[in-house]
């Protein structure tokens, strides 16, 4: 396939974790990538350079505090400038952390509610344009506890709820031409500190399927959705284990 060929993806968030492992996967199944990040630059290079690696010139680094509204649209543009045309939008960064009932501040609302909800709707809303153009889709990175509170996370909870009706509600903003679902992950990653291990034993005691999943089996179902789930939008795949079963 000629490189104006190949289909292409903003991925959000991308330089670690979650967020590579969608980028290495969508790159195996032929699209090319444009891979934001915010402050992992050295991570987010020896990306690039791998997947460069394995088909020159077929990824692109992008730099961005999604905070700063400016910076949205520049992302969707200078994708469009490097490849010529966009096909996909994941919605992968966030924010989290707790925010305790009297001890939130604005601050913290402004966060949480910028990476995980205002920051997608502004993304989308630029991409639109290029993504009717492809008859692409938008995946976006929801949470169980978008449906589900988490204790001490209301902000948090609130900003992916909202994430989850942008979903549903682009769904019918932009088709047919744009299809736009979530996948909805439970235990993947650990926090990276290592703490609270009680707590990660509990939860998965009350997973039926008894494990964490995988940034690989996330990453498997944004392809799904992006390329292979034709007749599905407004959709939240519950990547789970089955915990939103068993509470």
């Amino acid at each position: 396939m000629t490189a104006a060929a190949r289909p292409v993806a903003l991925i959000t968030g991308c330089a670690k974790r979650i967020g590579a492992a969608i980028a290495r996967h969508l790159h195996a199944a032929g699209f090319d990538v444009a891979l934001h990040y915010r402050s992992s630059r050295e991570a987010i290079e020896a990306l690039a350079a791998e997947l460069d690696h394995a088909r020159p010139g077929s990824a692109h680094t992008l730099q961005a505090d999604l905070a700063d509204f400016d910076r949205i649209p520049e992302l969707v543009a200078h994708t469009i400038g490097r490849f010529g045309r966009l096909d996909a939008l994941v919605n992968n960064a966030s924010s989290f952390h707790p925010t305790p009932i009297g001890l939130t501040t604005p601050d913290d609302w402004d966060v949480l509610m910028t990476s995980n909800a205002r920051a997608p709707f502004f993304l989308s809303q630029a991409a639109a344009p290029h993504l009717r153009a492809s008859g692409g889709a938008i995946v976006n990175l929801t949470d169980i506890y978008g449906e589900r509170p988490l204790r001490q996370h209301t902000v948090y909870c609130m900003a992916k709820a909202a994430l989850l009706m942008m979903t549903r509600s682009l769904a019918v903003e932009l088709g047919p031409e744009v299809r736009v679902n979530a996948v909805s992950p439970g235990a993947v990653l650990w926090p990276e500190d290592g703490s609270n291990t009680a707590a990660q034993e509990a939860m998965l005691a009350r997973t039926p399927l008894g494990r964490t999943g995988t940034p690989e089996e996330v990453a498997e179902a944004v392809r799904w959705l992006l390329q292979d789930a034709r007749y599905s939008t407004g959709q939240v795949l519950h990547l789970d284990g089955g915990r939103m079963l068993a509470g």
